[in-house]
């Protein structure tokens, strides 16, 4: 594993948001849904995830995700994802949303 420093986790924006609504993606090579989060001060921004195995539509409307802001803007298909959804794979390689535990204020940096 490579080390970095300090300054260089830094780099990345890390920050809570609540994703407010979310759409079947049937274009996508894998199944996967697009959702759009409102990250607060930053705004509103889509992104696709890979998630379809442990979510429904219904169960992400309200929840609390970590995303990095600070990637530059990908295509994917003919969709422009504007963020990286960030999760972690279960035993079976299927995605589960990193999330925080109690409600913070969209937007919010980890720190």
């Amino acid at each position: 594993m490579e080390e970095i420093s300090w300054n260089d986790f830094e780099k990345v924006e890390l920050r809570v948001g609540t994703i407010i609504e979310a759409f079947e993606y049937p274009e996508a090579r894998k199944p996967a849904y697009k959702v759009k989060v409102d990250f607060g001060e930053l705004g509103t921004k889509m992104s696709s995830a890979q998630i379809t195995k442990h979510y429904t539509l219904d169960s992400l409307i309200g929840r609390q995700i970590i995303g990095v802001v600070n990637f530059p803007k990908k295509q994917i298909g003919k969709f422009i994802s504007e963020f990286l959804v960030t999760g972690f794979a279960d035993e079976n390689g299927d995605i589960v949303l990193s999330s925080v535990a109690q409600k913070v204020p969209n937007g919010s940096k980890l720190i």
